[in-house]
């Protein structure tokens, strides 16, 4: 079970995760979880360039050493990253020293403040450890997910996902995974294309 769109009492019970950007103007943000992947990130950053849209890109550590060029391109094409943990841990899981320890290995080949828990499974006092008042790191939710991962439906339910609950700011979510390609596929070209018509942009989140 998963909610498309982000409630506001779970928003509510997590008040320092960045859940939507706030901002009157048409601006999107585009995050793509679980790369890099040598077949399904370059299709997405090829994607993103027809449509002139740039993204964020949460990275599993272990996935940028077997794609180290893939991920060179993501930053070189204008585009953002984030740390998504060195080896996709579930917060809820995991205790906090490894899962800490996880996320600083990640970081040695992730050079981002930016980081979103794998699942969106992250407990409070994981939130806390990370949040030191000498931290920088900000931790990224979403406001719509786009199901991709969801292999029981259709890119025609994803698009359809995206395009009912997404407004100005929303942070939304989708995987250059092989397990979301067959839904992605179909649902990006057609999201980038619906919005652009729309006047939307389609930005990298930079949360310095």
């Amino acid at each position: 079970m998963y909610l498309v769109s982000s409630p506001k009492l779970l928003r509510a019970y997590y008040p320092s995760l960045v859940w939507q950007i706030n901002t009157e103007k048409k601006d999107i943000y585009l995050t793509f979880d679980d790369g890099p992947n040598e077949k399904v990130t370059p299709f997405v950053l090829d994607t993103l360039n027809q449509f002139e849209a740039k993204a964020t890109f949460f990275c599993i550590g272990n996935n940028v050493d077997r794609n180290k060029e893939v991920y060179h391109r993501i930053l070189e094409e204008g585009n953002s990253v984030g740390n998504h943990t060195q080896s996709h841990l579930n917060g809820w899981k995991t205790s906090n020293y490894y899962y800490i320890k996880n996320i600083t290995i990640a970081n040695e080949r992730i050079a981002s403040s930016l980081f979103r828990p794998p699942y969106g499974r992250i407990k409070k006092s994981q939130i806390k450890s990370l949040q030191m008042p000498d931290s920088s790191l900000k931790i990224i939710m979403w406001s719509v997910l786009s199901g991709d991962f969801d292999t029981t439906i259709t890119g025609e339910k994803c698009l359809k996902n995206v395009i009912r609950h997404t407004k100005n700011g929303s942070i939304i979510v989708f995987h250059d995974s092989e397990k979301a390609f067959d839904r992605l596929k179909y649902a990006l070209p057609k999201t980038l294309a619906h919005f652009s018509k729309l006047g939307y942009q389609f930005k990298p989140l930079d949360m310095a």
